[in-house]
């Protein structure tokens, strides 16, 4: 333990800056609904955050080596605090477009900063331990953090002065708790032609969880607000749904490494999308039924990028954990950034709803790939399986930082 004390300034800055991340992404629907936001605007406001995000992963790393870590962080973390309190002075869709955007970018830089620096700050021993912890502050902070906004209302300047409080006080940890300026990292190597030849399965799939993943972040709150749910409601489906994701994960993952992926990672999507119909056509407005589906929802739609990424890495040669999973998670935002707009415009249209429509459409298209892809290619022997990493979509850093824990495992350790 006393080796990883060193980086726990690095996780408590992390915990606040996703917890940070995690409250902005669902005050912003709740008060965008409250200030007579349409839902295409609010699912627009998703669609500027994720370019951000994707532009932010592609140039943080020349910032990081112009600068340092510490002065980047610093930078990213003043402008992402100045645009929360900017949300409130100007409450205009425009503005908010524009500043979601510079979120995305800012957190995107943010992330990859404290990624690296735990990633070389950590050694290989205690490597599945850092991992784990990361994960449950990820978990823990962003289900946390969302249940702010019942407590001071998502009306008023209150939460929002929070948030920049929350963003400001990452700096305390980052500045004070480590003197060591790490070298920045190398730029990622992205080479998405060859990733989707070595698996066009696990490429389609990270699209496509892309597509429903970032519509779901981005406008359940606005489902829950529009069917009657009070605040406090809100938050408890956006939570639940996040947090059956998260429990989930590891048997699935589990089951994969022993199974055909491609079979579980088919019965995951059946699962996903026959939940998705159940909120159109059983839960209606009571919040109950709500709460128990979307946790269904949760446990086997947030899972499919790990297991499609697992996927891919089975496919790929020896040393190239990085370069896949790089890859995958630009593949995954260019699916998250048309996601909240196409599934707003059909809650603009077809009312709340089609939130959940919109996602089953897309996870039948998922099956039918799949399917077309059993029959195309064999699968992967079990001897030569990788074992399944549970994937943050943080930052294209985060798969360095599993990248030694997953390869020292090799292909086949149960």
């Amino acid at each position: 333990m006393s080796s990883i004390r060193p980086l726990i300034p690095l996780l408590l800055a992390a915990g606040i800056l996703l917890g940070g991340n995690g409250l902005q992404s669902t005050l912003i629907a709740l008060r965008g609904a409250q200030e007579g936001f349409s839902a295409s605007n609010i699912g627009l406001m998703g669609t500027f955050y994720f370019a951000g995000f994707l532009l932010g992963c592609l140039a943080i790393t020349r910032i990081m080596k112009a600068v340092g870590h510490i002065r980047a962080f610093s930078a990213l973390a003043a402008i992402a605090s100045a645009g929360t309190l900017l949300l409130v002075l100007v409450p205009n869709p425009v503005m908010w477009c524009a500043v979601r955007f510079a979120g995305g970018f800012c957190f995107a830089g943010l992330f990859t900063i404290v990624e690296s620096w735990l990633n070389s700050g950590v050694s290989n021993h205690d490597r599945a331990r850092v991992l784990a912890i990361y994960r449950m502050v990820d978990t823990g902070s962003v289900t946390g953090a969302q249940f702010l906004i019942p407590i001071f209302g998502a009306g008023g300047f209150t939460i929002f002065a929070i948030m920049s409080i929350m963003i400001t006080l990452s700096l305390v940890p980052v500045s004070l708790g480590d003197r060591s300026n790490p070298t920045p990292p190398e730029d990622v190597k992205l080479d998405l032609a060859r990733v989707w030849r070595i698996s066009p399965l696990g490429c389609f799939g990270c699209i496509a969880v892309g597509v429903t993943n970032s519509a779901f972040r981005t406008l359940s709150p606005v489902y829950a607000e529009q069917i009657g749910m009070s605040v406090a409601d809100v938050v408890t489906f956006v939570s639940v749904g996040i947090f059956g994701g998260a429990i989930i994960q590891y048997p699935l993952g589990y089951l994969s490494d022993r199974w055909d992926r491609r079979s579980v990672l088919l019965m995951t999507t059946c699962c996903a999308m026959f939940s998705a119909l159940a909120l159109v056509f059983i839960a209606g407005s009571n919040p109950l039924l709500n709460f128990v589906i979307i946790f269904i929802f949760g446990c086997f739609a947030m899972p499919l990028y790990s297991l499609s990424a697992a996927h891919s890495n089975d496919r790929a040669d020896t040393g190239e954990f990085v370069l896949i999973n790089a890859a995958l998670m630009l593949f995954y935002s260019f699916g998250a950034i048309g996601g909240p707009f196409a599934a707003s415009t059909a809650m603009q249209y077809f009312g709340p709803s089609a939130l959940f429509v919109f996602s089953a459409v897309v996870y039948a298209i998922f099956i039918a790939v799949i399917l077309y892809r059993m029959q195309a290619r064999s699968g992967v022997p079990a001897g030569r399986r990788s074992r399944i990493t549970a994937l943050l979509r943080t930052s294209t850093v985060f798969a360095r930082l599993a990248r030694r824990n997953s390869d020292s495992d090799g292909p086949g350790t149960p």
